[in-house]
């Protein structure tokens, strides 16, 4: 059946506040050759959006026409402001922004060993009630959470999960209850997926599995596009994997003995003391694996038996995925893949391709910690569009 012509117009106006979004500011002229639309079509969606105060006119395009097709229309970017967390064991970080994705304030926080549930939970609150402040006076639309865990598929709710802070959980049901805003909570390696995904190493990417290399470990899987979570919220974790050479199994509430063990941040760090890396004793786990990788790629020959004994163990849980998922691609992402980049990407990619008939390209991912932030910021801007971009929105 053919669309109505109310259903038609909603499609057409979604479909051009993204190419704003993405590629704007644009000229009517542009919107044309970009949506296909017929011109007068474009000029009533320029009209209708520009009415409902979601695009203005910007500037005009080039300096010698004029008039009002050389009008260059932008998306209101302060119409609504956007917050991401990115929710860790022992810290916060928060980035307020416009619905462009233009950071407007950031900051985090330490949250010590010892701190009560309440008090871990109020000092997040008031943490990102200060950076929202400081953006301006524009009210929060959507809030993206990036959490260690399971995401309930049918609640969309954190799981409550052994071995990770009560805070986490409280946190996010606190939010939800005293902001007058959408928030979203997701898996921190799946939202580090979409921003790589969106604007990193995986951009050319439709199908990829991505290794988060952190204090934790995890996967993320995006098939076709879409990320897949699985039955129950858990797709990716591979820190339970079993894996030769981790000293023994993983069982339903710990991961000790499997894939964490050889991967995680602090078992890297035992592998560089054990081949003579330093190690700074201040800095948190992740931080110290990162700077273990770093410090081995800058030592040469020297660095070479701890980075080649690291890939061994990074390629054992490639393969496990890459025999199941085929994926064509896998980063390696976080602090430490970013830290070890193409060299060590490279190393893992030699040894996968001796122990997989399945032909993969291994990648550092480029966002780095950053990505969890970044993907968090994407699927609050993308729940802000859907709503304010919606007709009557």
């Amino acid at each position: 059946m053919p669309a109505s012509p109310s259903t038609a117009r909603a499609i057409n106006d979604r479909l051009a506040l993204r190419l704003l979004q993405q590629d704007g500011p644009l000229t009517a002229a542009q919107l044309k050759t970009l949506t296909g639309l017929s011109r007068p079509t474009v000029a009533d969606l320029v009209e209708r959006l520009g009415d409902a105060g979601l695009i203005h006119v910007v500037g005009e395009s080039g300096a010698v026409r004029r008039g009002p097709n050389a009008k260059l229309y932008g998306i209101v970017a302060d119409r609504a402001h956007l917050a991401a967390l990115d929710v860790r064991t022992g810290s916060v970080s928060v980035v307020v922004a416009d619905l462009l994705g233009a950071t407007l304030a950031e900051a985090a926080l330490p949250i010590a060993d010892g701190t009560g549930t309440g008090a871990a939970v109020e000092q997040s609150v008031a943490l990102l009630e200060r950076t929202a402040r400081e953006a301006g006076s524009v009210p929060l639309h959507s809030v993206g959470i990036g959490a260690p865990g399971l995401i309930d598929p049918a609640t969309g709710e954190l799981r409550d999960s052994s071995g990770l802070p009560a805070w986490h959980r409280d946190l996010v049901r606190v939010l939800q209850e005293r902001l007058p805003a959408t928030v979203l909570v997701e898996n921190e390696t799946n939202l580090a997926a979409v921003a790589e995904h969106r604007a990193g190493a995986a951009a050319d990417r439709e199908t990829f599995v991505l290794i988060w290399l952190g204090q934790g470990i995890g996967a993320a899987v995006m098939l076709d596009g879409r990320l897949r979570q699985g039955a129950s919220g858990g797709a990716g974790e591979i820190g339970f994997l079993p894996v030769p050479g981790a000293g023994g199994l993983p069982s339903a509430v710990d991961c000790a003995g499997g894939f964490f063990s050889l991967a995680g941040s602090a078992a890297i760090c035992a592998l560089a003391a054990r081949h003579g890396i330093g190690l700074s004793g201040q800095a948190p786990p992740d931080a110290s694996a990162a700077a273990a990788v770093r410090t081995a790629l800058e030592a040469g020959e020297r660095g070479e038996p701890f980075l080649g004994e690291l890939a061994d163990r990074l390629a054992l849980g490639a393969a496990a995925v890459v025999s199941v998922l085929d994926p064509g691609c896998v980063l390696l992402a976080g602090a430490v893949g970013q830290a070890g980049g193409p060299a060590l990407a490279a190393r893992v990619e030699e040894r996968l391709a001796r122990m997989s008939p399945l032909r993969t390209e291994v990648r550092a991912g480029s966002l780095g910690d950053g990505a969890v932030l970044r993907g968090a910021l994407l699927a609050a801007r993308d729940a802000a569009q859907d709503a304010l971009f919606a007709p009557g929105g």
